[in-house]
């Protein structure tokens, strides 16, 4: 089964239907059911500039008891940090730390001349 999707504001891009069973497969992939989740997209605002239309959409995504949600310019920008988030390990990963400046200073001083 396969994400449930709602819009208040006229459905996804045909382009976001299109990658959304890579999501999914990926989803899968990770121990996730896509079935659990429902994406539902809103105006983030009213629009500014009332021949234009709102210039972002809020996307919520529930799932189980937690939910989350993002403002983003369109279906692809949120479809890509969806697919982000699907892959992001539980923890973030350990980055190098850069050593400090008294470190740097010690270090330079402690070379051969």
């Amino acid at each position: 089964m396969s994400i449930i999707l709602q819009s208040t504001v006229g459905g996804f891009s045909a382009q976001f239907m299109r990658k959304l069973p890579l999501v999914e497969q990926a989803m899968r992939e990770h121990g996730l059911d896509p079935a659990e989740f429902i994406i539902s997209k809103d105006y983030a605002s009213t629009a500014t500039i009332p021949i234009m239309g709102p210039f972002f959409f809020s996307y919520s995504v529930f799932f189980g008891e937690e939910n989350f949600t993002v403002t983003e310019p369109n279906d692809m920008v949120f479809l890509d940090y969806f697919f982000k988030r699907v892959l992001a390990v539980d923890d973030p990963p350990e980055l190098p730390r850069r050593p400090g400046l008294i470190e740097r200073f010690f270090g330079w001083m402690a070379q051969p001349v």
